[in-house]
């Protein structure tokens, strides 16, 4: 059962196959098994087992709230959640317990969702390892599995030692190795220059960010508030469109939100006639630093599509090569503003100073966050200053609306949605991730990621292939904006033929049947 998708547990549900509460016991279980892999800050058990009872009430009753009714799903820990401990892995917020629900978890739990707990990140969310936060780095399922671990066997020159696990990608690492790790069937990312897309296509997961103002941000603790986007996670498109019907729609709480274009209940119909699309290739997206292998995929992909009837052409989008000092001048400048109200009398961590008001807000933001964030709020400060505001916020605003006009111009010459990559690589060992500092891993690891969420749009990522060390390679979509149900539609469709096998965890779980018996068999490898 745990292998199993969100949409079949929760048919296993409907019918009496299982109760919520020994599906949420399950879960339990194997989030205890899987600690090492440090998905979790905090484990809610017992709100989840209140809840599981609850929804079981509920199903006898003849009385379900829909199809997350019972299902246990994961919130990284930048999401407030009441009366639960929301620390975004910072020294800055440990022991806040906020008053109140961020809206997309609200949501989740008003369709009768069991909360499991809150997942690590990078300290408020600035990463893209999830290695940076205050409890310690996620370390990524697959280091673990069958796959990998053979392949490591057949290389004469590997060293089969524990030291040598996997970074999961971030900063949604926490969300993205729960699910991989069969601990929920969801978990909420949040996504501001590819932080949930970037750990699916290393977990081998489907990473959604959807388009910006479809779905609330009121209650995600704000890193670019023009940029963040609640992203989610799942084994399946088909599941990600469930939560995503679940979460999209107008919030007074948020201003940026629109009206709700997705028709509730919200299933992906199936993609009926593929010779009418027409997929769009960035040239400037073929860069040296991209691996063989990924780009091999990349090209596959795009045959694949074209076998089978589909328009593939080559697009610009010509102002690529500017997003990565762009959004650094962005995100820094926004993260100047919003690390402001951390100054130990209104929120956070508060020092045991008292010489001055300025040392004590001065020594209480030393201790409370980290070099990466005090980084980023020196930078911000640095372009907005008055003699600097002209120079970099401006302009960056300028590129970034140039960039955002690349993408229009793009699906203007006929294009339905963008096929790119979106990491340069699989997955590295954390000894190797670590050797660069953040800022330059972020620029290379988001480098597909970022312009995105510059523009608003909606993107995926979608598990391809196994690479030659038995890990998982993603490939991402991009959509027009607020036209999310086509992007999953033709995500949902390329899924299907591409059929990414189930990770194979059989040391972590004692029964891996349930694992097993959903093991899919490729019907087009895209590695021959």
């Amino acid at each position: 059962m745990l292998g199993r998708t969100l949409q079949e547990v929760s048919a296993a549900l409907k019918q009496g196959q299982i109760t919520p509460t020994e599906l949420c016991q399950k879960c339990l279980s194997l989030i205890k098994k899987t600690k090492f892999l440090n998905a979790y800050i905090t484990v809610s058990e017992e709100v989840a087992l209140k809840q599981a009872e609850e929804s079981e009430k509920r199903y006898k009753n003849g009385q379900s709230l829909g199809d997350l009714d019972g299902i246990p799903v994961a919130v990284k820990d930048n999401f407030s959640t009441s009366g639960i401990e929301t620390t975004c892995a910072s020294n800055m917020l440990k022991g806040y317990i906020p008053p109140y629900n961020a809206t997309v978890v609200q949501k989740l739990l008003d369709q009768g969702a069991l909360l499991m707990g809150k997942t690590n990140l990078d300290e408020f969310a600035m990463g893209s390892g999830s290695t940076d936060g205050i409890f310690g780095p996620v370390k990524n399922p697959w280091s673990y599995s069958k796959q990998y671990r053979e392949k490591r066997k057949q290389n004469p020159h590997s060293k089969n030692e524990d030291s040598d696990w996997l970074i999961t990608g971030g900063s949604s690492g926490g969300s993205a190795a729960a699910v991989s790790a069969f601990t929920c069937y969801a978990a909420l990312g949040s996504d501001t220059g590819g932080s949930t897309r970037n750990p699916a296509a290393h977990c081998g997961l489907v990473g959604f960010k959807p388009s910006y103002g479809l779905v609330s941000r009121h209650g995600l603790i704000p890193l670019v508030n023009s940029m963040d986007v609640p992203g989610i996670l799942t084994r399946c498109v088909d599941d990600a469109a469930i939560v995503l019907g679940a979460l999209a729609g107008p919030d007074p709480k948020d201003s940026t939100t629109v009206h709700d274009p997705i028709n509730k209940p919200f299933m992906l119909p199936s993609l009926a006639d593929v010779s009418k699309l027409c997929i769009g290739i960035p040239k400037e997206y073929l860069i040296p630093e991209l691996s063989s292998e990924v780009r091999s995929l990349w090209s596959k992909a795009a045959d694949l599509f074209e076998s089978e009837g589909a328009k593939v052409l080559e697009v610009s989008l010509p102002h690529t090569s500017y997003s990565i000092v762009c959004y650094h001048v962005l995100c820094t400048s926004e993260v100047a503003s919003n690390m402001a109200r951390f100054d130990g009398l209104q929120y956070g961590h508060r020092c045991d100073i008292n010489v001055s008001t300025e040392a004590m807000y001065a020594a209480s933001r030393r201790e409370g966050f980290n070099d990466v964030v005090r980084g980023r709020i020196l930078s911000g400060n640095f372009f907005l200053l008055k003699e600097n505001y002209e120079n970099y916020f401006v302009k960056a605003q300028k590129v970034r609306r140039l960039i955002a006009n690349d993408f229009v111009n793009a699906f203007n010459s006929g294009v339905d949605v963008l096929l790119t990559p979106t990491t340069l690589s699989e997955a590295v060992p954390y000894l190797e991730f670590i050797k660069e500092d953040n800022r330059t891993r972020s620029a290379q690891d988001d480098i597909f990621t970022q312009a995105v969420n510059m523009a608003g749009l909606p993107a995926v990522s979608i598990p391809v292939a196994l690479s030659n060390q038995g890990l998982p390679i993603g490939l991402q979509f991009i959509g027009r904006a607020f036209c999310d149900q086509q992007l999953l539609t033709v995500a949902k469709w390329f899924e299907k033929q591409v059929q990414f096998p189930v990770i194979q965890l059989q040391e972590l779980m004692d029964d891996c049947s349930a694992v097993l018996e959903n093991e899919k068999s490729a019907s087009v490898s895209l590695k021959q």
